[in-house]
């Protein structure tokens, strides 16, 4: 049998690996920067048809002359340029429009023109963060009460919310990694991606844990480490099976080829399914382990020798 948890502990350095240079990079940034989704201001998607398109930091540097701040500029798939500023009204977006027919010389079809206040993005992070954290404790009742016939059946759902904040962090870190080197911003799609995250998170862990308490009545005399990893083992194949068949592919084709507006979505979904498979496996069930076993007694000096 495959000695999962065996290295645990190589998992768990692992994980740290990945999510500390992100979060590291995240506070030298002063956090990660949000779009005008949360912090109000407009989206102008403008196309040239008739002719080339303008790079970005011609863009940029148009509307810095018309004294707009906090402009960013990225090109789509189709002939377009997606345009985020601080806000505007009508009369200032018939000013840029003006004065982009006069500097490319060819007049801009306006495809999406969008406004949004800080208040909006507010509301829905203070609701996002609410639906968690009811969420967290919904799934800790809930295995609770679904494994109420084994033992310690509150310490499952405990380790599965555990697993689910690495899986967060680990999308956080990818975000924070983003946004410096790629200019990636937090915006709605990256809520609705961490988000989907976490519930799938949740679901692979439940179904880890539920083998491992079918097995409990079956293999009563196992250490509990030796029943633990021969149901990992057994949900293994299922697990990387369902997921690279039923998401993992299609969000690697989009964020190849799915244009610019949604590769930042898509690569934090695949990073974040991702890590939901692999912390099922080498988290939450080791997790657990070193629960039950009270590892931390022996973590800082030697066992006693047995006489």
């Amino acid at each position: 049998m495959i000695n999962i948890l065996g290295k645990r502990y190589y998992y768990f350095l692992f994980s740290f690996f990945l999510i500390v240079p992100g979060l590291v990079l995240m506070f030298i940034n002063g956090g990660l920067p949000l779009s005008i989704d949360f912090t109000g201001g407009t989206l102008l998607e403008v196309g040239f048809p008739a002719g080339e398109l303008p790079q970005p930091a011609d863009v940029i540097k148009l509307f810095n002359e018309l004294n707009i701040k906090d402009v960013q500029a990225t090109t789509t798939g189709n002939n377009s340029i997606v345009i985020r500023s601080s806000p505007l009204d009508d009369t200032g977006r018939s000013a840029i429009l003006k004065a982009m027919t006069t500097r490319f010389g060819q007049a801009p079809e306006v495809r999406r023109f969008d406004t949004v206040g800080p208040t909006v993005g507010q509301e829905v992070t203070t609701r996002a963060a609410l639906a968690v954290l009811v969420a967290a404790l919904g799934v800790i009742l809930f295995i609770t009460y679904s494994f109420r016939g084994i033992e310690h059946s509150f310490r499952y759902g405990v380790c599965a919310i555990i697993a689910m904040m690495h899986d967060a962090l680990i999308v956080i870190s990818i975000a924070s990694i983003g946004s410096t080197f790629w200019g990636w911003q937090i915006d709605s799609l990256f809520l609705t991606a961490f988000l989907t995250v976490i519930g799938f998170s949740v679901q692979d862990k439940i179904v880890v844990f539920d083998r491992i308490r079918e097995n409990s009545s079956i293999y009563r005399k196992l250490p509990f480490e030796t029943l633990a990893n021969h149901s990992i083992v057994q949900t293994l194949q299922r697990s990387i099976n369902t997921q690279l068949m039923t998401s993992e592919f299609m969000l690697l084709a989009m964020a190849l080829f799915g244009g610019v507006t949604l590769r930042e979505f898509s690569v934090i979904l695949l990073a974040g399914l991702l890590s939901g498979t692999y912390s099922s496996i080498f988290i939450a069930a080791p997790i657990l382990v070193v629960w039950e076993t009270k590892e931390w007694r022996t973590w800082f000096h030697r066992q006693p020798l047995q006489a």
